[in-house]
């Protein structure tokens, strides 16, 4: 599943964000990139050295999981500190599929924060192969994008401006994607149907099943 969360970011964080990196110290790109990445990934990162990276890292990653939405999609059982990225004209980050294993923590859900104006640059969009097709994504300042990690993607060349993200990586309690979608789906339904019917025969026959898929396919 592919999802679209809006306003992850409020405005103002967005401002503070950005703030903070407009004097942050950027590095190359490569030395978070795996082996066969390197051939591809072509753009700047800020410096896990520098002392502000700590700080938005905390940031990004509180409003992230105050997100209802994403805990419902993503299941998380653990959260990646954040990595930012700068992407100046000329730059791109080729096909690739993101690594499996982050300091032990496997990599089940990837996720894009979009931190620039998209009308602020051409280009940088977040092209993710699903099932043979490609979707592109260039979401506003604030908004996320969250996508199984095993996917193909790549990031357009920029052509203009700047291109500013943010990106982490979920392991979930919920392994298999399929089964991710599934729980999300019927969680999204039970909602619904509480929302306009209340509690009901069939809305806590549905909180059963979901409860227990929940049982049967989490990975504590």
């Amino acid at each position: 599943m592919i999802l679209c969360i809006p306003t992850v970011l409020s405005p103002e964080v967005v401002g503070k964000v950005t703030s903070l990196l407009e004097t942050a110290r950027f590095v190359d790109g490569h030395v978070t990139a795996s082996e066969h990445a390197k051939l591809v990934k072509k753009n700047l990162q800020l410096d896990e050295s520098d002392a502000r990276h700590a700080e938005l890292s905390k940031i990004v990653t509180d409003a992230v999981s105050a997100s209802p939405l994403f805990q419902l999609a993503v299941w998380p059982k653990s959260l990646q500190p954040f990595r930012f990225s700068r992407y100046e004209t000329g730059m791109g980050y080729g096909q690739h599929v993101d690594d499996p294993l982050f300091e032990g923590t496997r990599s089940d859900v990837s996720m894009t924060v979009f931190l620039a104006d998209p009308k602020s640059y051409d280009g940088g969009e977040l092209v993710i192969d699903w099932g043979g097709s490609e979707r592109a994504y260039k979401l506003g300042a604030g908004d996320m994008v969250v996508y199984p990690s095993t996917t193909l993607h790549r990031v357009e060349t920029v052509t203009r401006g700047a291109r500013l993200a943010a990106v982490s990586w979920s392991q979930s309690h919920i392994r298999d994607p399929a089964r991710r979608e599934l729980v999300f789906e019927l969680d999204m339904a039970r909602r619904s149907l509480f929302n306009r019917e209340g509690k009901t025969v069939e809305c806590d026959t549905v909180s059963k099943v979901l409860a227990n898929l929940i049982r049967m396919w989490a990975d504590t």
